[in-house]
């Protein structure tokens, strides 16, 4: 049977880009469908613009310091329309390049929702194309609780088109998205109160991080309730009043109710059943090692299956789908050491297992290091801010099988660590590497101890 395209990707986020640009690579037809703007939730509603209001956050909380450095105060005003048209703007620079770059590798680019006719047919604006092979990229969602009135809250998605500064945000879940925007609207000068169902954010991260950055949020006055739900939302007199049950229960006002309960793959209304297509908890695509789904020919990657949800991961597993199947190179995504951030700040990041994942794993062999301290900024401007470093070994030969980081530059520390730990480096390769004086960094070479 002869095909429209060798290989047609539905989704045009990070994995689909990924994919779709490899497999280009290799000389076969590729077709990319994407229903909104290039570059999935990342570049339009996530990890760029989200970061880039993280550095605007930080001009903030800069400024705080300045005056411990010789600098005299100046009166300062931010304006969050201004930065956010820019933001946008910044944003769109990147869905040219994008668009300008899948031109360049002879790859078709189609503006419209795709759903599944066959297992070799989708159908985009009511015009039927044939692949030989498919792939799914479609990526994940935000998901609200239901509790009533939860229609007056919005989701991270919301948060990058809000027109002014909210003076009360409440913020619905701990976890990385919650627990980021809390730190950056703080330092805009937002009231912010957290509502978290566990005693602690972060859930899944190792406890001695969460609770690093938990107490470096409260030490920023984020108001924090843990152990706690969101029970009700009413619209009343121009403000929100959101209800709480569990160990606090009370009524907040807010102007603004974020909710940031988690994500869930987008996976409804692509007529994956016509294809034989199945779904696992919660919607994700059922895949295996390959990223082959349960029909032969289709494959999944990214947010839309069950694994791990982080752009780098979508992208590797793009790379991997288009290396095994058109380069005749198989390749498997090793998801054991991930790095992963939460770019709040205090900034946070790991990568490996945590210290309960080690001892559940490997069992008495497990043992720990971990370090906490005053860094040299904060001991020069008096404002208590504390680092967290921590390492999990195994074995007499302590075997480095986690890394974790609590203060400034956290991410690329860890994951610069990283590249070493995927290649076995134990607690004496650290102890015997020479590291830079003064930095934060130098503190995982326990030999200062």
């Amino acid at each position: 049977m002869t095909f429209d395209y060798d290989l047609f990707v539905i989704g045009a986020g990070p994995g689909g880009l990924a994919a779709a640009k490899k497999a280009a690579s290799y000389g076969i037809r590729v077709a990319i469908a994407e229903q909104e703007a290039l570059g999935g939730t990342c570049v339009n509603r996530g990890c760029v613009p989200k970061k880039l209001i993280v550095y605007a956050a930080d001009f903030a909380l800069q400024h705080q310091m300045a005056h411990s450095f010789g600098w005299s105060d100046c009166r300062r005003y931010f304006d969050w329309t201004e930065f956010i048209k820019s933001v946008h703007q910044h944003v769109e620079s990147v869905h040219h390049s994008y668009f300008e770059q899948l031109q360049q590798a002879g790859i078709e680019f189609f503006r419209g929702h795709a759903t599944f006719i066959d297992a070799h047919t989708v159908e985009v604006n009511k015009c039927k194309y044939t692949a030989d092979k498919i792939l799914i990229a479609v990526g994940g969602q935000p998901i609200k609780p239901k509790i009533p009135g939860i229609e007056y809250a919005i989701t991270s998605r919301a948060m990058f088109d809000l027109p002014y500064l909210p003076q009360r945000l409440a913020i619905i879940g701990g976890g990385y998205i919650g627990v980021e925007f809390a730190s950056m609207m703080k330092a805009f000068g937002c009231i912010v109160t957290l509502i978290e169902r566990d005693e602690m954010i972060l859930s899944g991260f190792d406890d001695d991080i969460r609770l690093g950055v938990q107490e470096g949020l409260s030490k920023r006055l984020i108001r924090f309730m843990g152990n706690s739900t969101a029970k009700e939302i009413k619209y009343s007199e121009e403000r929100l009043l959101l209800t709480i049950t569990g160990n606090s229960q009370k009524t907040i006002a807010a102007d603004t109710i974020l909710v940031a309960t988690g994500r869930a793959p987008n996976t409804k209304n692509l007529g994956l059943e016509n294809a034989g297509v199945e779904l696992a908890d919660q919607g994700a695509i059922k895949v295996d090692e390959y990223n082959r789904t349960t029909t032969e020919n289709i494959f999944a990657v990214g947010d839309c299956t069950n694994r791990l949800q982080l752009t780098p991961v979508a992208k590797a597993e793009g790379q991997a789908f288009a290396n095994t199947v058109f380069g005749k190179k198989p390749q498997k995504v090793d998801y054991e050491q991930v790095p992963s951030a939460v770019f709040a700040r205090p900034e946070a990041a790991s990568v490996g297992l945590t210290e309960a994942k080690a001892r559940e794993k490997f069992g008495e062999s497990v043992k720990c290091y971990r370090d906490r301290f005053q860094p040299l900024k904060s001991q020069f401007t008096g404002n208590d801010e504390q680092v967290t470093i921590k390492i999990v070994v195994k074995g007499e030969s302590e075997h480095i099988v986690g890394a974790h980081m609590v203060g400034e530059h956290a991410a690329d520390i860890i994951q610069s660590l990283s590249v070493a730990i995927r290649k076995g480096i134990t607690k004496q390769d650290l102890d015997e590497t020479i590291g830079i004086h003064p930095t934060t960094g130098e503190e995982f070479l326990f030999n200062s101890l």
